[in-house]
């Protein structure tokens, strides 16, 4: 079972790029299922005709982060469908849900969408101890148990991918739109990675012309963000796993260049 992340979406042409590279991915890696962190589809949240385009990409199932509320006409959709996830350690009060089974291949597979809390500037659940209740009041229902981690913190991630070691069958990173060079199989049989990175401009600074940020750096008066132009990039990574034992075998990551005419 071929499943790849997708890291952060970032604006428009960020979605473009999804739209004209996702399937062509699918098809030359035999992938078989795809989640895709659409959070920063708008710059910062996401609407529903946004998450529509991305599912008619090629994702099956979007995950989300700490914007997730930010564009308030998601509100009605994340109750609404089924395939897209907000981190499961915010307010249980809030709309949508943290976690979902998904058919893959005739196995029950398991997705768990966490945020962290270092650095996040607000105060989600222990994702931690949430992870264990969910794994716990799941079992028997699922086969593979997928888990991506939403935060800021390299160490809180790489701390995560450990203690889910050999309970979940891949562990990734989203947020920090800067993919990491770490990706491999922990000990007991999890493939991880500490960041996806992000889809979307490549010359940029997170995804905003670099001139932009610089000026904020600077501590110039600076205008609202516009995406960077040119060329872009898809990233993410493929966790090669096997449904009969749950153990991930493989993690590759993933850079796929695309140019703007």
């Amino acid at each position: 079972m071929k499943i790849l992340a997708v890291g952060d979406i970032v604006s428009q042409p960020g979605l473009d790029t999804v739209s004209r590279l996702l399937r062509k991915l699918r098809k030359e890696h035999g992938i078989d299922f795809v989640i895709a962190n659409g959070e920063n589809a708008s710059g910062v949240g996401i609407t529903p005709n946004q998450a529509e385009d991305i599912f008619a990409a090629g994702a099956d199932v979007i995950t989300l982060g700490n914007h997730v509320y930010n564009k308030r006409q998601i509100v009605p959709y994340l109750d609404d469908c089924a395939y897209i996830l907000r981190p499961a350690n915010q307010a249980p009060q809030q709309p949508g849900r943290g976690w979902g089974i998904y058919d893959c291949l005739g196995y029950r597979l398991l997705i768990i969408n966490l945020i962290g809390r270092c650095e996040m500037a607000f105060g989600p659940d222990n994702p931690f101890l949430l992870v264990d209740r969910i794994l716990r009041e799941q079992q028997g229902k699922y086969d593979i148990a997928v888990c991506e981690f939403h935060g800021s913190a390299t160490s809180e991630k790489l701390a995560m991918g450990f203690y889910l070691d050999g309970r979940c069958s891949a562990v990734y990173g989203t947020h920090t739109h800067v993919q990491t060079a770490d990706a491999r199989v922990n000990p007991k049989g999890t493939g991880y990675i500490t960041d996806l990175g992000m889809t979307g401009p490549l010359w940029s600074v997170l995804g905003i012309e670099p001139q932009q940020s610089i000026s904020l750096f600077r501590g110039d008066l600076t205008e609202y963000f516009r995406p960077a132009s040119g060329e872009t990039a898809l990233m993410g990574a493929i966790f090669e796993i096997d449904p009969t034992t749950g153990k991930c075998q493989s993690v590759t990551r993933v850079f796929e260049r695309m140019e703007h005419k």
